[in-house]
């Protein structure tokens, strides 16, 4: 089951319990008056409603809350427990006791059916709402689970490819300074092989001074351009090391720039987002209901950070304006920047 079936279930949990909440005080109200109104003096009749509505607005409260600790995941303790039946019990005592009074069982059992179908949806449903929630926990755990064994997936074969580039390097370095030895080896051996052959000249040709002058210049000419090889190729390594530090360098400052861009970007992106949930908490528009506290406060904070007059922004969390007006001082007292934070 995904994020949104259980959402779809807990809808459907919720309105279930609403109508059933709604059917139960209107069928109350109904039942009950005309009882209040027969043990009322008759100037006080128009006072019969009073005591099933006020009932009933504690079995909403009851309700309303322990739909809002269950969502939380908290428990209220043992005085919600006891206000829970003993407004079940009121209701259903208010129901049956015309019935009782009358000694008719039958309608006893008939105004008790709507009491106790509102006793046990209130525990079943405080109780399906505590198991969705856990399940609702236990589903964005596996998500945090699954994303964290992605990421050291990456983090694996980024360090895999790091390491297969560093051996190919490496194995590209030993052939290169294999190849150098060789040659030089093979510069060497040519080398020793040449004077080998200049010394069985020299034994051969004594006689001839002239031919002996010509290969001895010969032998320093070769010498000359080797040592000027030599220094060539030293200094052709010299230039392509200076190009290689350059080019690290290059993508150094590179990399630098692109990190310091990323981070602009996520900073610009941080800040859209927390003027959107702004905007968003402030089109809401007037509440019919009042909000929750924290709700109430974030709003009271975006209304705040937007400049909304203390009266507009009571309308928009439905809360007094002396309390708003408590959490604007607040707000004014530190710094606005917590308060954009809070907003957020």
């Amino acid at each position: 089951m995904n994020a949104v079936q259980i959402r779809s279930a807990e809808q459907a949990l919720s309105v279930g319990t609403w109508l059933i909440v709604c059917g139960a005080m209107l069928y109350s109200v109904l039942t009950v008056t005309p009882l209040m109104r027969a043990h009322t003096p008759d100037a006080w009749d128009w006072t019969a409603p009073i005591l099933p509505i006020v009932v009933d607005a504690a079995v909403v409260i009851v309700v309303r809350l322990d739909s809002v600790l269950a969502r939380l995941g908290g428990e209220g303790g043992r005085w919600p427990v006891v206000l829970r039946w003993m407004t079940g019990i009121m209701t259903l005592a208010l129901n049956t006791a015309d019935s009782a009074l009358r000694k008719d069982l039958v309608g006893v059992a008939v105004h008790a059916v709507a009491p106790l179908l509102l006793i046990v949806t209130a525990e079943t449903g405080l109780a399906y709402r505590r198991a969705i929630t856990a399940a609702v926990a236990g589903l964005e755990e596996r998500e945090r689970a699954e994303r964290r064994r992605s990421e050291q997936e990456a983090r694996q074969r980024a360090q895999e490819a790091e390491q297969a580039a560093r051996q190919r390097a490496d194995e590209e370095a030993q052939r290169a300074r294999e190849q150098r030895e060789f040659d030089a080896k093979l510069a060497r051996e040519q080398r020793e092989h040449e004077a080998a052959l200049a010394r069985e000249q020299a034994e051969r040709e004594e006689r001839a001074q002239q031919a002996e002058r010509e290969r001895i210049a010969a032998v320093e000419r070769a010498e000359r351009e080797a040592r000027e090889r030599d220094e060539h190729e030293r200094e052709q390594q010299r230039l392509d090391r200076e190009r290689r530090e350059r080019e690290a360098a290059q993508r150094a400052e590179h990399e630098r720039r692109e990190a310091i861009e990323k981070e602009a970007r996520e900073q610009r992106e941080r800040v859209e987002r927390a003027e959107r949930e702004r905007a968003a908490l402030l089109a809401a528009g007037p509440v019919n209901e009042k909000q929750g506290e924290e709700q109430a406060r974030r709003t009271v904070a975006a209304a705040f950070a937007a400049g909304v007059p203390v009266r507009q922004a009571a309308e928009l969390c439905g809360w007094s304006v002396g309390w708003v007006a408590t959490r604007y001082q607040e707000l004014r007292d530190t710094d606005p920047g917590p308060a954009l934070e809070e907003a957020a």
